[in-house]
């Protein structure tokens, strides 16, 4: 079985000519493999990637800039500068983005367990206990007191947008349509969310503030608790009606307590300000007497994404596509057996052979196991998928979905696999104890059961003998359990234990990996060196000590160790530093940094490599066809053994009986060992994972297709991409809401049943609530955002801007398209936009999460000042929209007036007196427009609020325009008249 870790590439550094001496590092390279596109729509894709550093899984949502509008850029904008601030276990972690040519792509964390809303439909009318929606509601209000704290608005909380990871950690997502306030007690004017979680102030059209996410929260719970929405109808007026007046669907069932249905009736509460905030949620008993353990669980759940969050440096990214492809052969299959289950999106991580079955942990975290067994041999459980029988094709262990599957190890009848988490699962034979449960399960174990030893002490590798389980945990301790004959387990005895025990190891070593053999243990260390205990027959640990080649010896002095029964150094590997092991049953294997093979033990049948069959005392350092190639990977089977090197190359050497060597089917099969290594497949692949145990082999090919360095950084403007020259809508959607399955596209509702004929939405109202637009009035100039009481980290592109959306209800007349409108048609413009601001200071966090935005300066203070004169103009452009409304009322009148009497006057002009009525006119006309001006300047801005403000001023132009318009031809008749006079 193969240990192989991956070396981690150090950057390459320069002398800069401009600064003598001075040393500059090149920027990391960070490498993504595509994994499968989640969803695709109009303007780009969500697509999953996996970072192949740490094989942690990302999103990526890649956004084509040139057929966005203006708006939707902005919107991309927003959700960059939002999720960049944030940072909370319970709120979708942002990681970086990129700006390749003009695509965006923002890389975000990957929620594998889908939203809220699928996890009630899956409970099929059974409730939810109430331990559960308590756990889900804390996790909500932690994600939003978060969220509240920074003075943001998310607008749009439901249970499409509250995400899964398949450990029930709960992460809220969408911040397309967030606000910034200027500070908590302002209000918000615009009219956005998904109508099912409106607030009455919403649908009245009042002004709101962090109360109506309250309320939305408050739907949430209701949910949960009725498995129903809280408010619902078959068109937009009854259910605005509904909403206003408060008549929920059902009422919640007895078997919940007084206290959450409390809780339920404070959130709705018709009154804003009767609502509780976040903060009080948190304080209110459901929560607060479980508010500890489940902020310990959350830190514990979200380690995985703060691990990628933490290593989040500056790199840059190189997107590697593969095709990856799992074959296996032995066992009687001489030729290389591919399997399609893990082909495409679905492609497998880890393998892992034994004697009778084979087991995959997928991309997405999930195991796969299958038989592989010949003649009469009986399953024990060994597969977990809760029965005996013999399945030949990989099968998906549910016992374990909702669990991401880091690793797993087969022994001989039993399997252990281990999570993200650090938990340890055993299912199979416990003859030997290797479940680690005391012998509690019984004999056969046939579905995986957690080994609770490990649940305070988190585990990082595992490993499997035939019959036997090593494990190292992540404070550096290795615990055994298992078969303890010839001393394998390292516990200075040979009795077998039931339970994991502790591994007696001195403090001078730092166990960095642990590698099961047959019936041996090996252990390395942070130092290279290696350790091993357990039955050294062959000399299989390389335990055995030869002096030959000494001065003044005839003979060589040769110290044979049949068994060790506690970790002892390897003496003779101690001039190497090694970074791989993999123990056979007669004979193993090492590879130090250097990329060199070392083989030690039987020799039998050749699976030494050296091109004989002879006996060899000690470490054998691999010469012929591996001189100057690098081993990337090494695994040792029953009399074979199976590399990879690092130009993509497999070579195979040893016992061939059996199909252990994977003959192609283009050459003839022969039963002759081979004694040194040779390659086989017909093509290049790279190897990322190596298993041979027994007769089988199994491994995970890949081949390279493209390669693509992104080289641009992460500054992104939403003006600074051309637009495209294909016409463009402002009502297009990002996404293709039928066809995009993914975190972001997230299924709809199902409508009632009941027929909507006779209950449609009036057309006047349709057209009404299309068309209504709220004008925000003119309030405080901006100010820094130290004065509005912002936190000092709020990018520059969100603090105290104005918008101006209209709401956009064009699907709500059919039953089939309410919550379709939610994710796309609520768009919400910013004055600006700014490059995001990198997370680079954590702030305490409900769940163990915080966020900063670092940075001020000269650059801060660039980036800010076009956001700063567009505001400044959009608001001296609605003061100046009031003060024309209100003089176009006065002057309008006037000017009727005023053109009646010209008229008149030009109909009865005489010669004699033309010149001073002219005079007369003018001056007439200067009083009426002094007049207008003072109406205006007196009157009040608060009484023009109008939503149709802006037709009416329109109109009130076009007829000054024409009012104007003859008042300069009478003006010129009166000129005309005058130059009569004159020549008279």
């Amino acid at each position: 079985m193969s240990h192989h870790r991956d070396a981690e590439a150090d950057g390459e550094t320069f002398m800069d000519s401009g600064r003598p001496g001075s040393v500059v590092c090149e920027p990391e390279e960070r490498h993504y493999i595509p994994v499968r596109v989640l969803g695709r729509g109009a303007f780009g894709e969500a697509a999953l990637y996996r970072r192949n550093e740490d094989n942690s899984l990302v999103v990526w949502k890649e956004i084509d800039l040139t057929r966005l509008s203006d708006k939707e850029r902005r919107d991309s904008q927003n959700e960059i500068d939002i999720l960049s601030l944030l940072e909370h276990a319970n709120i979708i972690s942002y990681y970086n983005h990129f700006l390749d040519g003009n695509v965006l792509l923002i890389e975000l964390e990957y929620c594998n367990g889908g939203t809220l809303y699928e996890k009630i439909i899956k409970q099929h009318g059974a409730f939810f206990p109430e331990k559960d929606i308590v756990w889900y509601f804390y996790q909500l209000v932690s994600a939003v007191e978060q969220i509240h704290n920074f003075k943001i608005l998310h607008r749009d909380i439901k249970t499409l947008n509250i995400f899964l990871t398949k450990s029930d950690l709960i992460k809220v997502g969408d911040f397309g349509i967030s606000k910034i306030l200027d500070s908590r007690s302002q209000m918000a004017e615009s009219y956005v969310g998904t109508p099912y979680y409106m607030s009455p102030e919403l649908i009245r059209g009042d002004k709101y503030n962090t109360k109506s996410d309250i309320w939305a929260m408050g739907c949430v719970l209701y949910e949960l608790l009725t498995l129903t929405r809280t408010f619902d109808a078959t068109n937009p007026l009854k259910l605005c009606y509904e909403i206003i007046h408060g008549k929920k669907q059902v009422e919640i069932d007895d078997q919940y307590s007084k206290e959450i249905k409390e809780v339920v009736q404070k959130c709705l509460q018709q009154d804003a300000e009767q609502r509780p905030t976040a903060e009080d949620l948190l304080e209110l008993s459901p929560i607060k007497t479980r508010r500890r353990e489940m902020e310990k669980n959350v830190w514990r759940l979200n380690e995985p994404a703060r691990r990628i969050r933490s290593d989040n440096a500056e790199a840059v990214p190189v997107v590697t596509a593969r095709s990856s492809d799992v074959y296996y052969w032995g066992g009687g299959k001489r030729t290389p057996q591919m399997l399609d289950q893990f082909r495409g999106g679905y492609s497998a991580l880890r393998v892992c052979a034994s004697n009778t079955h084979f087991a995959a942990v997928t991309v997405e975290k999930e195991l796969y196991t299958w038989a592989n067994v010949q003649g009469g041999t009986k399953m024990v459980g060994q597969l977990g998928h809760k029965d005996k029988a013999s399945y030949r094709q990989p099968k998906r262990v549910d016992k374990l979905l909702g669990l991401a599957v880091r690793q797993v190890a087969c022994g001989d009848e039993f399997t252990v696999c281990l999570t993200e988490q650090g938990e340890v699962f055993s299912f199979g034979s416990d003859y030997y104890g290797c479940m680690g449960c005391n012998g509690e399960l019984g004999v056969e174990v046939l579905e995986p059961m957690p080994v609770q030893f490990f649940n305070i002490n988190p585990v990082t590798q595992i490993s499997c003998g035939d019959c036997h389980v090593m494990a190292l945990t992540r404070s550096g301790a290795v615990y055994a359990w298992g078969c303890g004959e010839y001393g394998r387990l390292g516990l200075e005895t040979d009795a077998t234990e039931f339970y994991p025990k502790r591994v007696p190891l001195s403090n001078r070593w730092k166990i960095t990996e642990v590698c099961c053999g047959t019936d041996g243990t090996f252990f390395l260390t942070a130092q290279g060196k290696v350790l091993a205990c357990g039955n050294n027959e062959f000399n299989k640990l390389g335990l055995n000590q030869c002096t030959s080649g000494l001065r003044n010896r005839e003979t060589s002095v040769f110290h044979e160790v049949i068994m060790k029964l506690m970790p002892t150094l390897v003496k003779q590997l101690s001039i190497y530093k090694i970074r791989s092991i993999s123990g056979g049953k007669t004979h193993s294997a090492v590879i130090d940094v250097c990329g060199r093979l070392l083989t030690f033990g039987h020799n039998k049948h050749g699976q030494l490599g050296t091109g004989d069959f002879k006996k060899h005392l000690g470490i054998v350092l691999h010469k012929g066809p591996l001189v100057g190639k690098l081993i990337t990977m090494v695994s040792c089977g029953d009399g074979f053994t199976i590399a990879a090197t690092e130009d993509n190359h497999i070579y195979a050497w040893g016992n061939t009986d059996n199909g252990r060597l994977g003959v192609m089917p283009s050459e003839k099969p022969g039963n002759s060992p081979l004694a040194l290594p040779r390659p086989i497949f017909g093509s290049l692949h790279v190897v990322s994972d190596l298993s041979c145990r027994g007769w089988h082999t199994i491994l995970i090919a890949e081949k390279v297709l493209t390669s693509k360095t992104i080289r641009s950084g992460g500054n992104f403007s939403a003006r600074s991409i051309p637009r495209s020259s294909l016409g463009e809508t402002e009502d297009e959607s990002g996404y293709d809401e039928d066809s995009a399955k993914s975190q972001f596209d997230p299924p709809t509702y199902e409508e009632s049943e009941s027929s909507t004929a006779g209950s449609s939405c009036p057309e006047w109202l349709r057209r009404e609530l299309e068309e209504a637009e709220f004008i925000p009035m003119a309030g405080e100039s901006q100010g820094s955002a130290s004065r509005r009481g912002l936190p000092p980290n709020v990018p520059p592109s969100l603090a105290g801007v104005p918008k101006v959306p209209s709401l956009e209800l064009g699907s709500l007349g059919d039953s089939g398209g309410m919550e379709r409108g939610g994710a796309h048609d609520r768009r919400t413009s910013y004055a600006a936009a700014a490059p995001a601001r990198r997370v680079s200071q954590g702030l305490g966090g409900g769940g163990g999460g915080g966020g900063g935005a670092g940075g001020a300066g000269a650059e801060a203070a660039a980036a800010a000042a076009a956001p700063a004169g567009e505001v400044a103009h959009l608001r001296d452009t609605v003061r100046q929209l009031l003060a024309e409304a209100q003089k176009a009322r006065a002057e309008s009148g006037q000017l009727r007036e005023e053109v009646h009497a010209l008229r008149s006057e030009v109909a009865r002009l005489r010669v004699p007196s033309a010149g001073g009525e002219v005079r007369s006119l003018r001056a007439e006309v200067a009083n009426l427009q002094a007049a207008a001006a003072s109406a205006a300047a007196s009157a009040s801005p608060a009484s023009l609020f109008d939503p149709r403000l802006a037709a009416e001023v329109q109109e009130l132009r076009d007829e000054q325009g024409a009012l104007r318009a003859t008042v300069g031809r009478l003006e010129t008749d009166v000129k005309n008249l005058q130059t009569k006079v004159s020549e008279a």
